[in-house]
């Protein structure tokens, strides 16, 4: 229901857009991360905190804060709204849980890395990451990443994780090369 609902709200608000971006900006929309997000808006851990009984508090505190918990928990209730409510009750309060994501996929970069990919495609050029450091103990790391093209570093990134630094490094790989910011029209 999630997908769809989006995917339909993408397509009445971008007409313009092709199918790719509207393809990028709906797997970002409806993405673990933003999941998580929509369900910490909507304050859903509070009602899993409520109805939980035999689950030691503190276990049940870590999988309260646990993004996929969280993100399969927004999931969950969708589906229980769409079942006791059908679709047409559902869509418009999916997607209005979601605009802010939508708007903020609609403007920017919503996967640095495979613009980055397929802008290179073109000129039949790949991109390679490389690990520079990881700092911080193995509870806490740091990841710095490079974004290499024909042996050059156009980009370094840092994250919490591999992926977040690649985003980044891939992100400055793009502004270096100077491609477009890959926003879709309203």
């Amino acid at each position: 229901m999630l997908e769809l609902a989006i995917a339909r709200a993408l397509y009445d608000r971008f007409p313009d857009a092709s199918e790719g971006r509207l393809a990028k900006i709906r797997a970002h929309v409806v993405s673990r991360h933003s999941c998580a997000g929509v369900a910490r808006e909507l304050d859903l851990a509070r009602y899993l905190l409520d109805q939980a009984q035999d689950v030691p508090e503190p276990e049940l505190k870590r999988i309260s804060l646990s993004r996929n918990v969280l993100a399969a928990l927004l999931e969950a209730a969708i589906a229980a709204v769409y079942l006791e409510h059908g679709f047409e009750r559902v869509e418009a309060a999916i997607v209005d849980a979601f605009a802010d994501r939508i708007e903020f996929a609609r403007t920017g970069h919503v996967d640095n890395k495979t613009e980055l990919q397929e802008a290179l495609a073109r000129s039949g050029t790949q991109v390679q990451y490389a690990v520079l450091d990881v700092e911080g103990p193995p509870h806490d790391r740091r990841f710095v990443c490079a974004a290499v093209i024909d042996g050059e570093q156009l980009g370094v990134g840092r994250g919490t994780t591999k992926k977040a630094a690649e985003q980044e490094a891939a992100q400055q790989a793009l502004e270096a090369l100077g491609f477009g910011d890959g926003a879709v029209e309203a």
